[in-house]
């Protein structure tokens, strides 16, 4: 780490400040795990951001994956992994038990019907919600904690369990996110450019 007060050290804090979703550099173990999942939020989100509703529709070769349908199912994740997950709470609004039909794609084959404002306002609404119940977990007992998910034999996952596995979803994601991208208007890259903000949306 440079010197603090150093010429290098402020040049630093400036990048980070443009950079917020960077990990430490040597923060500790909860730092690191909400570090990388921030920053896999932050990468997935650029590469679905400012698109209209045929641009989240955009689909490559074969698949029938899509930005929007990305989207849905995250912000799915968010919420189930911060409720049901966590704590063996139902997921509550926005989501309806009624609109579950028992098929594991239904996010990705739903979106299709919803406008873009509507997919983004539900990915970072779940995104916000999620940030909070996780921060008011890990308040209240830390990475070891058990949390609601179990396996077959009633043994309990860790709350650091459940956030590698939140992790480890993003990174599947954020790699189709990226090839889908592409296709739709050119955008690649590794990470947001410095600077970047989401893109203002209304539903």
């Amino acid at each position: 780490m440079f010197r603090k007060g150093s010429v290098r050290d402020a040049h630093y804090r400036r990048i980070m400040t443009r950079t917020p979703w960077e990990p430490p550099l040597a923060g500790s173990e909860t730092d690191h795990l909400l570090g990388m999942l921030e920053r896999l939020r932050a990468t997935f989100r650029w590469k679905a951001d400012g698109l209209e509703d045929d641009g989240l529709r955009t689909t490559v070769g074969a698949s029938t994956l899509t930005l929007g349908g990305l989207l849905k199912h995250l912000a799915a994740v968010e919420d189930f992994y911060s409720t049901t997950r966590l704590r063996g709470e139902p997921m509550g609004d926005p989501w309806r038990v009624e609109d579950w039909d028992g098929n594991d794609e239904w996010e990705f084959a739903s979106a299709a019907g919803d406008t873009a404002g509507h997919l983004y306002g539900l990915y970072d609404g779940a995104v916000e919600r999620c940030r909070a119940r996780v921060a008011a977990a890990l308040a209240d007992g830390g990475l070891d904690q058990l949390v609601n998910a179990a396996d077959d034999s009633g043994n309990h996952a860790s709350l650091r369990r459940l956030l590698c596995d939140m992790v480890e979803e993003y990174g599947r994601h954020t790699g189709h996110a990226d090839l889908i991208r592409e296709a739709v208007d050119g955008r690649v890259g590794e990470d947001p450019p410095a600077g970047w903000e989401v893109v203002a949306r209304s539903s």
